[in-house]
């Protein structure tokens, strides 16, 4: 496939993982995402944090424009039992292609009242998947999951979607606290 015809597949991939649908984010969907991150845990985890109308719809570019450049593919995850809206995030940052760094970085959100359902791992496995499939021909070995040692929910999601611990790091902002990076590794 030429690099265009792949850059368009990439900006409009769907994934489907079991009941769940992982979309491209839509300027639709800024209710919702102003609604989730309202949400102290969305909010503390978060790198860009959305606190009105017009920070969700520079959110909702800057998804849309780091997928258009290849950098970061963001999806919206919607569980259509819960209704037709996004329910949570996953994401992969993808490093430069041609870098040669072999790894990129995914993280994730899910809407409180849809936690506790089994979508945050579910979802993450999908992009798992998708990332090492879709990037295979980049050089794309390893994905990391980041969080706070304070984030036992995100231990326990990294450990459901086959991400082991690697190691232990210092706190650096904005984080007050060490993390953890979780790894995972094509097969």
């Amino acid at each position: 496939m030429d690099d265009h015809l792949r850059s368009d597949h990439l900006r409009t991939d769907r994934i489907r993982a079991g009941s769940l649908v992982l979309r491209p984010w839509l300027p639709g969907d800024l209710a919702v995402l102003l609604d989730a991150y309202r949400d102290p845990a969305i909010q503390a985890g978060s790198r860009a944090p959305v606190e009105d109308e017009e920070a969700a719809a520079r959110w909702l570019r800057a998804q849309d424009e780091g997928r258009a450049a290849g950098l970061r593919h963001s999806f919206a995850v919607v569980d259509p039992s819960l209704g037709d809206g996004p329910v949570g995030n996953v994401v992969l940052v993808h490093p430069v292609p041609g870098s040669g760094s072999g790894s990129a970085e995914v993280g994730y959100w899910t809407a409180a009242h849809a936690r506790g359902r089994g979508i945050a791992p579910q979802a993450l496995e999908a992009l798992t998947h998708w990332a090492f499939t879709a990037f295979a021909g980049d050089g794309l070995v390893r994905l990391d999951l980041l969080h706070q040692v304070d984030n036992d929910a995100s231990c326990r999601v990294a450990e459901k979607a086959g991400y082991g611990f690697a190691e232990l790091l210092p706190a650096h902002p904005p984080w007050p606290l060490d993390g953890h990076r979780h790894e995972r590794r094509a097969d």
